[in-house]
């Protein structure tokens, strides 16, 4: 499919800003201009701040989906925002976690994670894994069904996801319903087939990867395991089942495939879809482009059918 129009006029009317001068300038202009296209903003039927007990304060913010039976234990996504571990904040994803609880019919737990260059691996992912245990553990007074707990991100939140899923596996923590991992990224290379078509001009750039890798990893020697890098787990056997939902013209599309293609070779459910015409980030362009709404769409359908909503 072409590239959707809508995302090439806003394209070509943003290809000459001058990049920010430095990373506090990039954080800013990253929350002013993703929150320009989120859209009106969706009702639920409440949001909540938990700060997890322990050193250092963790916020964990919860979104209850319009129209929930809250005298019934509801299933919960626990949810890592994306923006290259560096970037973003949970105040951006406000909007986006009230349309994904909407979508899904979960209570969405979206996780303020330490961010890198300040916080680098293992500690967003530290932190982020620390709020799913948190959830499962106090799930009977959250008002959520432990049994239907899953894991979910977009970018690199879905890298922590799936990075936080191998951990659960590994080291006998939560038992996880399923993973929703929403253009993910997987592996610290940067050589596949989409990285060369999608390399420049379509907001996410090889480059920003490259960037936003270096600002995570301690050494690239890190990005080899496979808790930094899921693509690059040994096995990814006895893992939950996972959707995948990738963009059509994004750098980070094969690994996405590629993880999906993984998981069912080693035995496990997982489904990938592709949100034609959509570029990176299409979690946020909901009011620049009606067809972005698909993202939240595919989602909400394959979480209602997995949690058996």
């Amino acid at each position: 499919m072409s590239l959707d129009p809508l995302i090439a006029a806003w394209l070509e009317e943003t290809k000459d800003a001058p990049p920010p001068a430095s990373l506090a300038a990039l954080r800013a202009a990253t929350e002013t201009g993703l929150r320009q296209l989120h859209g009106p903003l969706e009702d639920v039927t409440a949001i909540k701040d938990y700060v997890l007990p322990g050193e250092p304060a963790l916020t964990v913010r919860a979104y209850v989906p319009a129209g929930a039976d809250t005298g019934q234990p509801l299933p919960a996504i626990v949810f890592a925002h994306g923006g290259g571990w560096c970037l973003c904040s949970l105040d951006l994803y406000d909007n986006p976690c009230r349309a994904l609880a909407n979508a899904t019919g979960c209570v969405i737990f979206s996780v303020d994670y330490r961010l890198a260059p300040e916080h680098k691996f293992p500690v967003p992912l530290d932190d982020f894994y620390r709020a799913v245990c948190w959830v499962a553990e106090h799930a009977a007074a959250l008002g959520v069904d432990v049994k239907r707990l899953a894991v979910g991100g977009d970018s690199a939140g879905g890298n922590l996801a799936a990075a936080a899923a191998l951990m659960a596996r590994d080291q006998a923590g939560p038992a996880l319903a399923h993973q929703l991992l929403l253009y993910p990224a997987l592996d610290f290379a940067f050589d596949t087939a989409s990285y060369q078509r999608h390399a420049e001009g379509f907001s996410l750039t090889r480059e920003a990867m490259r960037f936003c890798w270096s600002a995570y990893l301690n050494e690239p020697a890190d990005g080899m395991q496979p808790y930094a890098a899921p693509l690059r787990a040994a096995s990814l056997k006895d893992l939950p089942p996972a959707t995948v939902l990738v963009c059509e013209y994004d750098p980070l599309h094969d690994e996405g495939v590629a993880y999906a293609r993984r998981l069912r070779d080693d035995g496990v459910a997982a489904e990938c879809a592709q949100l034609d015409g959509m570029i990176h980030a299409a979690m946020h362009m909901p009011g620049l482009t009606p067809a972005a709404r698909g993202l939240f769409d595919v989602a909400g359908q394959a979480m209602r059918t997995a949690l058996g909503v």
